[in-house]
């Protein structure tokens, strides 16, 4: 596997800090949420970079590359098309799951996909259908994650180290990540790091968080954390990282915090050397389980845990692969029943399955709720002055929410909500009201529902 470019220490590029991240010192490149910007209509600002030498990567995040569905060419079209405007090295996406197919809901985040034989053998051949149609490399990104499917049959680390053996994909290692699914699932970081092939890491992600209730949420909004800087390290420590970048994408601070956290993470960055190149887990599962049992216990220190002695050959590169497996049909039925169960119980209130930790799916499906909201309201920000402040928007949309799963995006989910208010002549204040009406028109072309409609829909929707 050829060596990545060096990327060196950037920022996640959000348009409310735009001017801040010109000003940066040092600022190596960024990487942009590739869903949130136009090729032919490119921010000034990021242009500006641009000139300026400062490389831009996209980052995708509604792919779902690891459902049980073949990758929507659209979408992998519209990835390329981001890659070639930015002239990027290469693109990433997740190792997620954000929708199925049968029925058809949208989770509106990412979801973890299960560590079974089944899912695997989709996931590569979706990853293969992936790099077939983008002109650069692609890197794929573990996920932080609420919550564990039973009965797996793999380890993070056996799972990420086939998936590049198998396809020769690129892994962006996401540190904030590794945390977040050790105090949500009694994952060892350390466990991960010296199981995983490295030599095929592309760049690694910081971000911070917070801690409620035993739950860390991923939430890209608080100041990194010093144990996140501790996993920086300690990945530090085994292999010398081509690029590290700081994701921020809520609550932003002022400038000066922004450059302070660049500074500490090219401290950590620049602090001492990997001690061997590459991966050092070992690639015979025998060993890599053994690794995973040898863990520390629980309150013990497995961040700064020495590197396993078995030495990792290099991963296969993508040219020398054997004939890979095919997901078969079957398989990807399977996995579709499964997702399809999972998140039908966390969007539309259905049993949850059985072997999942019932109270971890409650707090995902309300985390889900809430996150939905709050893109709703950041879209349309008019609908929560309409309806009267932000606490009756919210009420509004959580009880819309609770019967109607979200199916084609925010901006669709928008519009159902104004109209699902309507029909049941909400607001109340004849003047929101016709706010609301002369809104739902502006968005959606047509006339907004006659009462005789609202009430037949109303009808229906009490007899479903």
């Amino acid at each position: 596997m050829k060596p990545m470019a060096h990327l060196g220490v950037g920022i996640g590029w959000r348009p409310e800090i735009a001017d801040a991240v010109e000003r940066l010192p040092g600022l190596d490149w960024v990487e942009v949420v590739a869903e949130n910007i136009c090729p032919g209509h490119l921010p000034e600002a990021l242009l500006r970079l641009r000139e300026r030498g400062t490389r831009v990567v996209p980052h995708g995040v509604s792919l779902g590359i690891g459902g049980a569905d073949r990758p929507d060419p659209q979408k992998l079209a519209a990835l390329a098309e981001r890659a070639v405007a930015l002239g990027a090295p290469l693109v990433t996406e997740h190792i997620a799951f954000v929708r199925t197919s049968s029925p058809a809901l949208e989770a509106g985040h990412l979801l973890p996909v299960p560590r079974t034989r089944d899912a695997l053998d989709v996931l590569c051949e979706n990853v293969r259908i992936a790099q077939d149609a983008l002109p650069v490399p692609l890197a794929l990104e573990n996920i932080a994650a609420l919550f564990s499917w039973p009965d797996e049959e793999l380890t993070e680390g056996q799972f990420l180290t086939e998936l590049v053996e198998r396809t020769g994909v690129r892994l962006l290692v996401d540190v904030a990540n590794l945390h977040t699914n050790r105090v949500n699932r009694g994952e060892d970081p350390a466990a991960v790091l010296d199981a995983i092939p490295l030599e095929a890491l592309a760049y690694v992600h910081v971000a911070g968080g917070v801690e409620r209730g035993g739950v860390w949420h991923d939430t890209h909004a608080h100041p990194v954390p010093p144990v996140v800087l501790d996993l920086l390290a300690a990945l530090r420590s085994r292999v010398d990282p081509p690029g590290v970048l700081l994701e921020r994408d809520d609550d932003f601070p002022p400038e000066a915090e922004l450059a302070a956290e660049l500074v500490a993470i090219r401290a950590v960055v620049t602090a001492g050397g990997a001690t061997k190149s590459g991966g050092t887990g070992a690639r015979d599962a025998g060993q890599r389980d053994a690794g995973q049992r040898n863990a520390g216990p629980e309150g013990s220190d497995p961040v700064n845990a020495g590197p396993q002695a078995a030495a990792r050959p290099a991963a296969v590169a993508p040219d020398a692969r054997p004939e890979p497996h095919r997901a078969t049909k079957a398989a990807r039925t399977r996995v579709a029943l499964g997702q399809a169960a999972l998140l039908s119980a966390l969007v539309a209130g259905t049993p949850v399955p059985e072997g999942f930790d019932r109270p971890r799916i409650r707090v995902q499906a309300r985390a889900l709720a809430a996150k939905r909201a709050d893109v709703v309201a950041r879209l349309a920000p008019e609908l929560p002055v309409i309806l009267g402040g932000r606490d009756p928007y919210r009420e509004a949309f959580l009880g819309y929410a609770k019967g109607r799963p979200m199916t084609a995006g925010y901006r669709r989910d928008a519009l159902d909500f104004a109209e699902h208010l309507l029909v049941r002549d909400l607001p109340a204040d004849p003047a929101a009201r016709r706010r609301l009406t002369a809104w739902w028109r502006d968005r959606s072309g047509a006339t907004p529902p006659r009462r005789i409609v609202r009430w037949a829909r109303a009808l229906a929707g009490r007899a479903a």
